[in-house]
């Protein structure tokens, strides 16, 4: 059984950071791609970052300069910093990874999600 248990959301005022960690646990063999995904109700779920397992990362325009992802292979672990926070970035934030069980083939699994609240 893989988990994914993500951390660090909260009410923060524009121009503030936050910053959001994903912990995966279980019967892992080995993770591919880490991703955060966000939804904002009413609106449509946007892929904010991705990082693969060499670490090429990818952001959408809209955060592009502002968040930064990263990883900690060793913790099986992905990391979303965010800076100069708009009231536009609130929404649910997911963790979503490409992971590969110790039994098994690869599989997406996905994290509870964290609300990101950013007030004007």
């Amino acid at each position: 059984q893989v988990q994914l248990v993500e951390s660090g959301g909260g009410l923060v005022q524009s121009g503030g950071s936050l910053r959001l960690s994903c912990a995966a646990s279980g019967n892992i063999a080995m993770i591919y791609d880490m991703r955060w995904p966000r939804q904002a109700p009413g609106k449509q779920r946007e892929l904010v970052a991705d990082i693969t397992r060499a670490e090429v990362t990818n952001y959408a325009d809209s955060v592009m300069g502002r968040f930064i992802i990263s990883r900690d292979n060793f913790r099986n672990t992905v990391y979303l910093e965010m800076n100069n926070l708009k009231p536009e970035d609130t929404a649910v934030y997911y963790c979503n990874n490409i992971i590969q069980p110790i039994f098994g083939t690869p599989e997406n699994y996905w994290g509870q999600g964290t609300q990101v609240t950013v007030s004007s």
